[in-house]
């Protein structure tokens, strides 16, 4: 089992869009349009990353983008879209994702990073700490986390 970063595997970009788009209710081709911005870049945003188990299949995954539909633009990036099958939770894969993806930002020079989420016990076990509130993009009132890219 390993993290790949997109930017490396252009070959699981259409694999890695479709994986994402059947876990959030967001097209597939977004996910790509996202995906196919990161493809060798190695120090900005987005940047997008995948857990591949034994198998090759897609078991966790989470991205990396500008903003996550908030009217808080100068909060950036945003962690968004991380998932983990539910068959391979409860085995610290989600941690593990969280923590290559917060050094391999503090690699590239960002300090911190910002997510928009509901499950607040998840993240706060985690390190994250809660900023302030921001609205999304229907103007509804959304709990904004931050955490230090340094581990």
């Amino acid at each position: 089992m390993g993290i790949v970063p997109l930017r490396d595997a252009p070959f699981l970009l259409d694999r890695a869009a479709s994986w994402f788009a059947t876990k959030w209710d967001i097209p597939a081709e977004t996910y790509k349009k996202s995906m196919q911005d990161c493809i060798g870049s190695y120090d900005n945003v987005p940047q997008w990353y995948v857990v591949i188990n034994d198998r090759k299949e897609i078991i966790a995954g989470a991205g990396v983008i500008e903003n996550d539909f908030h009217q808080r633009k100068d909060l950036t990036p945003n962690l968004c879209a991380l998932y983990v099958e539910k068959e391979e939770r409860n085995q610290q894969l989600a941690s593990f994702l969280l923590n290559f993806i917060r050094q391999d930002f503090g690699n590239m020079g960002v300090k911190k990073f910002y997510l928009v989420t509901d499950p607040t016990d998840f993240y706060e076990k985690r390190g994250w700490q809660f900023l302030t509130y921001v609205e999304d993009e229907n103007k509804v009132q959304e709990r904004m986390y931050t955490i230090s890219t340094l581990l």
